[in-house]
């Protein structure tokens, strides 16, 4: 039957019942499989009392004949005590029962079958790794395959110009069902094995299958000689084989002429007799064998096993002797099977190999040990490793087969931490939770991710190592270059290498491509067009969402022609048009608005012939000029051009298409306001089931309130309230129970100052960061729910019951890499405003060496005029060469207190010192002697001059007073007139004068 849920229920007016339990399921009765909820969770809980019901409805219905429940815990003032129910409904099978030699050919009506939509569906039940399972190929090359490979499915496709291969799954010679859906529109299929489905396309351009004669299931037999087979065919049972809506393995029961049977092909499914047994711990499982008969040919052992962990003591046997122990190991190292044999303390021999390995010995066994219990402590068992863990079949020693049933019923040999009838493995890299394209290892317990060469990083390779933006690397301090940007962030777009253009007033970013040189076309006609594309180092997809996130992009298509013409045809066709980013026809040119067929210069209203709407259609034999730049960001950027009337006499056209620049960023300052602790914004729910990141900032003055709250049917999503004034916390609950993780700051983060929060969640670990304060982890348990299942919307700045809002500023509020539109939202939504005053009131530490912050409606600027550095946050130093004889010469352009006291007492001949300060500072570099290096004037004739004497070294005069003569100073007496940078600090106050020269290997 096909079972779709479970219930539970404890012993009628006792106080038995169970608490957890494991189910299994099974066709055979012996060979068994766990049901886990989403493939991981293999616990599901029990019973609290005697009466109530526990209903469970299954996450994927199994199809079996054979239910087991193992209690794993229970009320311990009481006993086991179990009622079930079992819901489920009935399931009608067909099965064939393929023995290795055998195959079903199913012929066509007609010679060939040519289809462009194919749906095929079926269950199987292998005993091998290897098997072909359906074939059928053409004359033409078009071929379809469906194969076990090492365990794993694999689906070969060939349209007639293309292969394509697709696998899926591992493991799948586990003699348990696998269900396969096979769905083909044109180039488009869609692969379902189990529930894993890739979808993907065809390669080349043929969209129909043709087939010749016949499909085989089975196997790939020789043509003209039955039974005989071209590759390895299926050993195994299939089930429900459907083709196109035939039913074949119905056909083939009722012995239609449509299918011709290969070899034996029978119609129940044979089980085979294989126990497995599972060693469940790397510690403390053990199967201890007694000790075979001696013989003559020595000792022979054999066994199948399955396991992920690269290290494992497999097996050991202790040999008689009359003094000091001997033994035999198998252990696996690195992967590698090492046979140990030693025959004494002194002497030991070693083999790695993965072939089989016949050792002889005349010495009769103690016993054999497969895995090794950690409570043996004397000489009969040595482990140079840790255990063996995995599964293990078809024991035998000597050629005697173990009966695994006897050894669990404790008739013969002992046993610890074993799982016996079935094979516990998983394949934990499946599916596959490394991102981006990271590699996923695995141990029986865990897997791993490598991240290194991919430009990702973390648990699951989810956190780009780029910024965003051109505009994230300027506030970081960094200075204009080639950088790697990720506008997506963590969303499954790459990075694409950039050169940002940091301006005194913007950044902009510039991509080039493969053709910005001028290039001359001649000989084109509109049946022989001359075209030609621009790669730019990066895909549609990557290019679009640069484009989208920034605030203005352009591009500069320069067209010059000579009696080449764009659009003067008398159907209205283009003779010539540009490409936009996704391949689509353009044919608006530089300047003017798209969808419409003319140019700049009819929106300017100066073509030099107005019954035109481009220069280059009034077709002159003098060059013409239609260069424009494009604009609209939709379209942006340019992939191509087309040219079409270059064949005249006198024909001919030049262009040139400029790179990419883009400026602004759209998601550092979208920002809101809340004003009201009842006011949220909400947003669509996210699908953010396996990993998922949130990363915004936040300023506020209230010691508490929620960010942002999404619920599911499991429990609480993501959930980040700072629950204190200097903590912020992070919770969620994806079915195991609420997890939270909270980071403290040292000082309140209710100041009105920006900080940054960053949360993340995968199906390893969750995080949280609060600006760069240490990163708080907590590991996920041990097969936990992986699905974090959301339904409600996303409320931003409050809850569902409008409970504990947030007041303050929100921005750049991002969801694995989409940014939400905090801006357009807070419009339509009461208590919350669009944008949020003050950014310079945490952003002036961007602007460095007393630059000043301006505010902007989106961010801001650095102001650089009274500071001696320039650049987009006043860190770049200005400076200047000066020819003999050279100055420069600036003027306050209002009253300036330099060298001067704004008291009456300012001018009058009193001895005491004025008590003005000033302080500069400059870095020169000269071989010339005597030179001048700084002068300052008043109105008053008071002076400061910073000079190098003739010898080199520094002098500074002061005069303060006109009635009297100038102090000089002489702070360094060496020369400086030596080539190398120097870097001259100069304070005054009142009387006293502070130098500070400092060289250059200091500087």
């Amino acid at each position: 039957m096909e079972v779709t849920a479970v219930a539970t229920q404890g012993r009628y007016g006792s106080h038995d019942w169970v608490s957890a339990y494991m189910l299994l399921y099974s066709d055979t009765g012996r060979v068994w499989k766990q049901y886990r909820h989403e493939d991981i969770v293999g616990r599901l809980v029990g019973n609290m009392n005697s009466d109530s019901v526990v209903h469970h409805k299954l996450s994927h219905s199994i199809r079996t004949r054979f239910l087991r429940f193992v209690p794993l815990g229970w009320n311990p003032s009481g006993r086991v005590g179990l009622r079930v129910e079992v819901y489920g409904c009935a399931y009608k099978s067909f099965v064939a029962d393929f023995d290795g030699r055998s195959s079903l050919l199913y012929r066509f009506n007609q010679k060939s079958m040519s289809t462009v939509k194919d749906v095929i569906s079926l269950r199987f039940k292998s005993r091998q790794a290897e098997g072909v399972l359906l074939h059928g190929e053409g004359q033409r090359g078009d071929y379809i395959t469906l194969e076990l490979h090492r365990g794993r499915l694999a689906l070969h496709l060939n349209l007639g110009d293309g292969r394509t291969v697709v696998t899926l799954g591992s493991l799948l010679d586990d003699q348990h069902w696998h269900s396969v859906l096979i769905e083909r529109f044109n180039k488009q299929v869609n692969f379902t094995l189990d529930r894993q489905t890739q979808h993907f396309r065809t390669k080349g351009d043929g969209d129909s299958l043709e087939v010749d004669y016949e499909l085989s299931f089975g196997g790939i037999p020789l043509p003209g000689k039955p039974g005989t087979f071209l590759r390895r065919n299926f050993h195994g049972c299939v089930e429900n084989l459907y083709y196109n809506g035939v039913n074949i393995i119905d056909l083939a029961k009722r012995r239609k002429p449509q299918i011709y049977s290969v070899g034996n092909v029978t119609f129940s499914c044979s089980e085979p007799q294989l126990v497995a047994a599972t060693f469940l711990s790397s510690s403390s499982s053990f199967l201890s064998l007694p000790a075979p008969l001696p013989t003559l040919e020595g000792l022979s052992v054999r066994l199948q096993f399955r396991t992920w962990n690269p290290d494992g003591l497999l097996l050991s046997s202790q040999l008689a002797s009359d003094y000091e122990p001997r033994y035999l190991l198998l252990q696996i190292s690195s992967g590698r099977l090492r046979l140990t044999h030693q025959t004494s303390s002194l002497k030991t021999s070693e083999v790695s190999t993965g072939k089989l390995v016949i050792i002889k010995t005349k010495r009769p066994l103690l016993y054999t040990l497969l895995g090794c219990p950690v409570a043996h402590n004397d000489s009969s068992c040595m482990n140079p490793t840790m255990a063996f863990q995995g599964c293990v079949r078809l024991i035998l020693i000597n050629n005697q087969p173990m009966d695994l049933m006897l050894i669990q019923q404790g008739i013969m040999g002992r046993w610890n931490q074993l799982q016996f009838d079935m094979c516990g493995i998983q394949d934990r890299c499946l599916p596959n939770f490394c991102e981006n394209g990271g590699r996923c290892s695995q141990t029986w317990s865990t897997f791993s991710c490598d991240c290194a060469g991919i430009g990702y990083s973390g648990a699951t390779c989810h956190n780009s190592i780029y910024e965003a933006s051109c505009e994230s690397y300027r506030l970081v301090g960094s200075t204009s270059g080639y950088f790697s940007i990720d506008p997506d962030g963590s969303g499954p777009l790459g990075p694409i290498q950039v050169y940002c253009n940091m301006t005194e007033n913007k950044v902009w970013t510039v991509i080039d491509h493969n053709s910005t040189g001028q290039v001359r076309v001649r000989g084109s006609t509109p049946e022989r067009i001359y075209s030609s594309r621009f790669d730019y180092g990066a895909s549609p997809e990557q290019l679009g969402a640069l484009v989208a996130e920034s605030q203005y992009c352009q591009q500069r298509l320069t067209y010059r022609c000579r009696r080449s013409r764009l659009f003067n045809t008398w159907d209205g066709v283009p003779l010539s048009w540009w490409l936009d980013r996704s391949g689509e026809r353009k044919t608006y040119w530089g300047g003017f608005l798209p969808g419409v067929q003319q140019c700049a210069c009819s929106l300017e209203e100066n073509c030099v012939d107005m019954n035109f709407f481009c220069n280059c259609d009034a077709d002159r034999d003098s060059w013409e000029n239609d260069t424009g730049i494009l604009s609209y960001k939709a379209d942006l950027p340019v992939s191509g051009i087309a040219i079409g009337d270059t064949n005249r006499l006198g024909s001919e056209a030049l262009y040139s298409v400029g790179p990419l620049e883009c400026s602004g960023d759209k998601s550092l300052w979208n920002a809101a306001s809340f004003y009201e602790e009842t006011s949220y914004l909400h947003f669509p729910a996210f699908h953010i089931e396996f990993s998922f990141d949130i990363s915004f900032y936040f300023k506020t003055g209230a010691p508490s309130g929620v960010f942002l709250e999404n619920l599911g049917d499991s429990g609480r999503g993501p959930y980040a309230p700072p629950s204190a004034p200097s903590a912020v916390t992070f919770s969620f609950d994806a079915g195991d129970g609420p997890a939270v993780l909270s980071v403290k700051s040292p000082v309140p983060l209710n100041d009105r100052q920006w900080h940054w929060v960053r949360a993340e969640r995968n199906v390893k670990e969750a995080s949280l960061q609060v600006d760069q304060l240490p990163l708080r982890f907590l590991q996920a348990p041990a097969d936990a729910h992986l699905r974090l299942q959301l339904n409600s919307q996303l409320f931003v700045g409050g809850t569902a019951s409008r409970q504990r809002g947030f007041l303050g500023c929100v921005r750049a509020l991002s969801v694995n890499g989409i940014t939400l539109d905090l801006d357009e939202r807070a419009k339509m939504s009461p208590g919350v405003t669009p944008g949020c005053p003050g950014h310079c009131s945490s952003s002036a530490g961007f602007c460095h060496n007393r630059g000043r912050c301006v505010e902007k409606s989106s961010g801001y600027t650095c102001d650089c005029t009274h500071s001696a550095y320039g650049g987009p946050s006043c860190k770049e130093e200005v400076s200047v060469s000066f020819e003999r004889g050279s100055s420069v010469t600036y003027t306050f352009q209002e009253p300036f207190s330099f060298m001067q006291n704004r008291t009456a007492q300012a001018s009058s001949a009193s001895s005491a010192y004025p008590k003005a300060r000033e302080h500069m500072a400059l870095s020169f570099l000269t071989t010339q002697t005597p030179a001048m290096l700084l002068t300052a004037n008043t109105f008053t004739q008071q002076y400061l001059a910073v000079i190098l004497a003739h010898n080199g070294s520094l002098q500074i005069w002061y005069r303060l007073h006109k009635e009297r003569s100038p102090s000089v100073f002489s702070p360094v007496s060496t020369s400086l007139a030596d080539g190398l940078i120097h870097r001259l600090r100069l304070h005054r106050e009142g009387q006293d004068v502070y130098v500070q020269v400092i060289p250059q290997d200091h500087y």
